[in-house]
């Protein structure tokens, strides 16, 4: 089964450049993912307003952090069974502070049932993750982002 619901994700960067990472486990592969926060587009939502209001619920910074800059990310992957491919914008939001804060306090019953924590990364730290880097590509991304 393939799916191509429409999402946003936010490369959320503190001061020093290190990268916020969300860390899930699939129920159904057991595998551990590290990505940036994000998540699917509802009814008659923009990908930055869902951008923000994902930013919002999954990691309690703000919304209006997520800048309107954005790369196009290819995606392919499989989440509770089912599987992605699609493309989806990752968008930047910028904060002036070390590491800021996360409080996960509006996941979903889904979500809390995946959610293994997160981590602040600088760049030099996400090939050695316990656990898949989604995307794979994210270097290149954030690169492009800055």
């Amino acid at each position: 089964m393939s799916e191509a619901r429409p999402a946003a994700r936010v490369v959320c960067l503190d001061r020093d450049e290190r990268v916020l990472l969300m860390h899930w486990l699939d129920k159904v592969s057991r595998q551990d993912i590290w990505e940036p926060p994000g998540g699917g587009l509802d009814a008659g939502e923009t990908p930055l307003e869902a951008a923000r209001r994902e930013l919002t619920e999954e990691t309690g910074l703000p919304g209006d952090a997520v800048q309107d800059r954005w790369v196009a990310v290819d995606r392919d992957f499989t989440w509770l069974g089912v599987h992605y491919v699609k493309v989806e914008p990752f968008y930047v939001a910028r904060f002036d502070e070390a590491c800021p804060a996360v409080d996960p306090g509006e996941l979903t019953e889904e979500e809390s049932e995946a959610f293994l924590g997160y981590g602040w990364f600088g760049a030099e730290e996400l090939g050695s993750l316990p656990g898949r880097l989604d995307p794979p590509e994210l270097p290149e991304v954030i690169r492009k982002l800055r």
